[in-house]
């Protein structure tokens, strides 16, 4: 082990909190074994719908060190994004928590880059490459193996001092570092995320179809959306929060301090009325620089439309 591995472990951790994240923890690049036929498993049941981009690279999502040459440590990091006040659902449609605002992709990456280059002046040049919920990495396994949390019934990572309303992100490069120890699993018997889940996509504990997914029909899903979900999408048009707001852990959530994240003024006015009027120069207007773009304008109308569908049973 490199003499310097202590101390730069260390160092990055000191920094990643000093950067506003709220956790580090680190991995020793590797290939990801027990994730393998798991994985495998979960694309030949077509639980990825039609996310083809799931099927790519699957080599690569098992072993970092084919995204980074050379690669010998996963450093994954937490950045908080609960919200310090709550969009009001009254007379409205819903929208998760993380699209209230600017895209976290940007604004992440942008942190992560300032705080690499920080340390590159600390410790000198090195090779590494950054990832926020991009590129074929599986960050659920890499933040579980660093130790900052347990992989929920529910299958998002949690935490018992945050919960789990938080963004994970990685910086993979050719530093030796050393390696923290996984936590250990606190969900027990609780089946709250698995019992209220509207549409039965928890198909067992840790299990998730995501074809059943009201964030899969409303955001992934480009096609117009099933009559499966059909009177269970619970008025929300954009993600779905159901199964970490049951979750015990996330009474332990506290609000977030990142500017760019808090909620948009325009979205905290609208209600169902406005949402139904929507134009296409509105959208581009208010959803300029949130996660909400991807779904585009088509995507949103498509939304909100099926939700006001009558159910035939009434």
């Amino acid at each position: 082990m490199n003499s310097n591995a202590e101390k730069y472990s260390q160092l990055i951790k000191a920094r990643a909190q000093s950067f506003g994240f709220q956790s580090c923890g680190i991995s020793k690049a590797g290939f990801l074994e027990e994730e393998a036929r798991p994985l495998e498993a979960w694309l030949k049941n077509n639980f990825h719908g039609e996310m083809k981009y799931m099927e790519n690279h699957f080599d690569k999502r098992l072993d970092p060190r084919l995204l980074v040459e050379g690669s010998k440590s996963v450093i994954s990091l937490s950045y908080n994004y609960f919200p310090d006040e709550q969009i009001s659902t009254l007379d409205n449609f819903k929208i998760s928590k993380y699209a209230y605002a600017e895209d976290y992709h940007e604004v992440i990456k942008e942190i992560l880059r300032d705080m690499v280059s920080g340390l590159q002046e600390e410790i000198g040049e090195f090779a590494f490459r950054v990832f926020v919920d991009s590129a074929p990495v599986l960050e659920r396994s890499w933040a579980r193996k660093s130790g900052i949390g347990w992989v929920g019934k529910n299958a998002n990572l949690i935490t018992k001092q945050n919960g789990s309303f938080y963004f994970l992100a990685e910086i993979i490069c050719d530093l030796e570092l050393i390696p923290d120890h996984e936590t250990t699993d606190h969900c027990g018997t609780c089946r709250k995320c698995i019992d209220a889940c509207p549409t039965n996509a928890i198909v067992s504990e840790k299990l998730i179809d995501g074809s059943k997914c009201i964030s899969y029909a409303t955001i992934e899903l480009k096609d117009s959306i099933p009559d499966y979900f059909k009177d269970k999408m619970d008025d929300w048009m954009f993600g779905c929060d159901v199964c970490q707001d049951v979750c015990p852990w996330n009474r332990f959530s506290a609000p977030h301090h990142q500017t760019k994240f808090r909620p948009n003024e325009s979205l905290k006015n609208f209600k169902k009325g406005e949402w139904k009027e929507l134009t296409q120069e509105l959208f581009s207007e208010v959803f300029r620089k949130s996660p909400v773009k991807r779904t585009k304008f088509a995507g949103l109308k498509r939304n909100i439309e099926f939700l006001e569908k009558k159910s035939d049973k009434l």
